[in-house]
């Protein structure tokens, strides 16, 4: 019993994503929109190493009952899709009938990517936009965009869910993964200067994010253009 103790704790650092998803609502409520996306950031920082450290502690066998995989699905769908759509409706950047309706869509084609089983493929790559709103929110803060522009990138992140391109896991997708991680650095400087100077991004920090995201979207065309093939 004492040798699950790891695991157990390896379970609750991945658990503290819905309290940040919970202050990140309560900054949602309050219109702090540079707290919210600090604790969305903070809840994307455990995501991204919860799982380094289950392995080490070999969750799945000292404890079998508990499926650590479903509760990462449970806390990156609230801090991933929930609350950074109501950060979109709350600040008006997805107004009016029109952008429940887009937030509906976010959420429907959100579930449909979690339950997708074959969603991933053997080098680690997302088959479909892979549900990163909380990214997608916080360029549409960062760039300040109008409303128009906003609904114009939810739709085709929406559309997107659905195509099967192959989106690089940051961390884990092996093609060209030292610049990947390179720019990685880059993106979470720009991010932090914005929280911390505030929205919208100065121009140096948005040339940046733009940068990142134009080799993001590069790397999907490259290794969706490899098809199945390891890359």
């Amino acid at each position: 019993m004492r040798m699950a103790w790891p695991a157990a704790l390896v379970h609750l650092f991945t658990a503290l994503g819905a309290v940040c998803a919970l202050f990140a609502t309560r900054a949602v409520l309050a219109g702090a929109w540079e707290q919210v996306f600090a604790w969305l950031g903070l809840a994307l920082f455990i995501d991204g190493v919860d799982g380094t450290f289950a392995r080490m502690a070999d969750v799945s066998t000292k404890l079998p009952r508990f499926s650590g995989d479903r509760l990462d699905m449970i806390v990156d769908y609230v801090t991933y899709v929930f609350v950074p759509v109501l950060a979109l409706l709350q600040a008006d950047y997805l107004g009016g009938g029109f952008g429940v309706v887009l937030a509906s869509l976010i959420l429907l084609s959100s579930l449909f990517h979690f339950s997708d089983t074959e969603s991933k493929t053997e080098d680690h790559c997302f088959v479909g936009f892979p549900a990163i709103w909380n990214i997608v929110a916080f360029y549409v803060f960062a760039f300040h965009m109008p409303t128009w522009a906003a609904s114009l990138l939810v739709l085709a992140c929406v559309v997107l869910t659905f195509v099967p391109l192959r989106w690089a896991h940051p961390l884990r997708t092996p093609l060209l993964w030292p610049v990947t991680l390179a720019l990685m650095g880059v993106w979470v400087l720009a991010a932090f200067l914005t929280l911390w100077s505030g929205f919208p991004a100065g121009p140096s920090a948005q040339a940046a994010l733009l940068l990142v995201a134009a080799y993001g979207v590069g790397l999907v065309l490259l290794r969706s253009r490899s098809g199945n093939k390891p890359a």
